[in-house]
């Protein structure tokens, strides 16, 4: 018989992972869900050198100004920012250079579609590490706002917060 706490965290796969000690967001890009659309989001994995991975465990990063590309059939991470590791000396890494994405080529043909049919834009929204300490990043199909679509994102999140205030007063 298992008591009501171990029962809950067996049943529940998404609870084990907020207390899991491995995942860990490395960076988020929070400004892409105010300038877009998201339509979906795919996990895919990022290759890597030493000096960058060691930067990334001490949380030096940014993805806010980059984009993932379809190039020469294979997915890329543009203008992601990992900071130099200064223990690495000579073996370090450059700061802003491209990095391969893992995809599957199935996921990979159905992201070229998006962008050239649909007129999509890849997006990446977060990048962590997940349970068994690989880097991850988490990547959007995402559609562009217009300048009257964030006003309404804004006006939307302005209510909300007014509704909540009210809710605690009355």
């Amino acid at each position: 018989m298992l008591d009501s706490g171990a029962a809950l965290a067996y049943l529940s796969p998404i609870m084990a992972e907020k207390h899991d000690p491995n995942y860990k967001v490395i960076a988020e890009n929070r400004r892409a869900r105010f300038d877009y659309f998201i339509e979906s989001d795919l996990e895919v994995g990022i290759v890597l050198t030493g000096s960058e991975v060691k930067s990334l465990r001490t949380g030096q990063s940014n993805i806010a100004e980059s984009y993932a590309s379809v190039e020469e059939g294979e997915l890329w991470l543009i203008n992601g920012y990992i900071a130099a590791y200064k223990q690495a000396g000579v073996f370090g890494h450059e700061e802003r250079r491209k990095r391969k994405l893992l995809v599957s080529k199935k996921e990979l043909s159905r992201l070229w579609q998006a962008i050239g049919r649909e007129g999509m834009t890849l997006v990446p929204l977060v990048m962590y590490f997940n349970h068994k300490g690989r880097v991850k990043l988490k990547i959007g199909v995402a559609k562009g706002k217009k300048v009257a679509d964030k006003r309404e994102t804004e006006a939307k999140r302005d209510w909300n917060r007014q509704k909540q205030r009210l809710l605690k007063q009355g």
